[in-house]
């Protein structure tokens, strides 16, 4: 019997959500697991790095990485993986576009050091001190990973030859992708593995948004009681949709919640943020530049309604700094 393709998972900067989702397969994990030999899968199985760097390059047909890289051994890993892996698969919207990690973007390695370990409220410092990457005691050395300047998604690293996008992506998606990697007819190298289409395409509510927008007020879903048959936008409320690929199920929107970006943009989106933006200003119902400002005011926090998950790979550039 010839041996089974090997595949692995690895886990990067995220919540932990995407390695939940493999679970979320249910009864069709066991498909899965019988199609392939997990070689590499640290958070559910008892496999060492060691393991990893003893594989022959290429000998892993796929692995799917999930989260953001910003520590030196994130980087490594990534690079790791890249050389054992013959396709390496972003997994989820942190591997995809950077992810809500990369939100930390916004401020310098130095400011978020300062805050987390000397001005939080929860913390007593006095002394200052921060972990090292580097230690020596009594003729031990330890090491710990260096935290990087600047949050990357998986591709700003290494190359990255498919995308499964969604925070985290669907069991549907996964399922698909999988079967899709072993039946060997494979897409064009880096293929996003969901519909091409923007999210109000396939949105249950599409035929209540107006075809001539007109938004008065921006709300926040906590500030309004909201309609669960009308469109988000026709409501006020920031809705994500018209900058945003398809292929969630919706699963937001029929919770009744506004879609927030997870899945990222399609192929003729250069930056989701600005995409939504664009959108959104057409929209305001007003001339004057005092209702206009009015009107705005209502979006609280920008960067982090637009650029959600995708902050990493926006056309807004942080500033690198040791």
């Amino acid at each position: 019997m010839p041996d089974k393709p090997k595949v692995a998972f690895y886990w990067c900067a995220s919540c932990g959500g995407c390695e939940e989702s493999i679970v979320d397969l249910a009864e069709d994990i066991l498909e899965v697991a019988q199609a392939v030999d997990i070689v590499f899968w640290p958070v559910a199985m008892d496999f060492k790095r060691k393991d990893v760097e003893a594989m022959p390059d290429g000998s892993i047909l796929a692995t799917m990485v999930n989260g953001s890289i910003r520590t030196s051994e994130q980087e490594e890993m990534a690079h790791l993986l890249r050389r054992k892996s013959q396709i390496l698969i972003a997994y989820g919207s942190c591997a995809h576009t950077g992810g809500i990690p990369s939100l930390a973007n916004q401020f310098t390695r130095e400011q978020i050091l300062r805050y987390v370990y000397e001005e939080a409220p929860s913390v007593v410092n006095e002394e200052r001190v921060r972990p090292q990457p580097r230690h020596r005691d009594n003729g031990t050395a330890v090491t710990l990973p260096e935290f990087r300047g600047l949050v990357r998604s998986l591709d700003q690293v290494v190359e990255v030859d498919y995308y499964l996008p969604g925070c985290p992506p669907t069991p549907k998606l996964l399922k698909q992708a999988v079967l899709t990697l072993l039946s060997g007819n494979l897409p064009p190298k880096g293929t996003v593995l969901a519909p091409d289409t923007a999210q109000c395409d396939s949105c249950p509510r599409k035929e209540t948004k107006p075809v001539d927008l007109k938004i008065n007020e921006f709300k926040r879903p906590h500030w309004t009681q909201i309609d669960p048959e009308t469109c988000f936008l026709a409501q006020g409320i920031i809705c994500m949709g018209p900058a945003t690929r398809s292929g969630c199920e919706a699963q937001c929107i029929r919770g009744n919640m506004p879609c927030t970006g997870c899945f990222g943009p399609t192929s003729r989106v250069r930056d989701q943020g600005a995409k939504i933006l664009s959108a959104l200003a057409s929209s305001v119902n007003a001339r004057e530049p005092e209702d206009i400002e009015k009107i705005l005011d209502g979006i609280v926090d920008p960067v982090g309604t637009f650029y959600r998950y995708s902050l990493a790979k926006s056309l807004l550039r942080a500033k690198v700094t040791r």
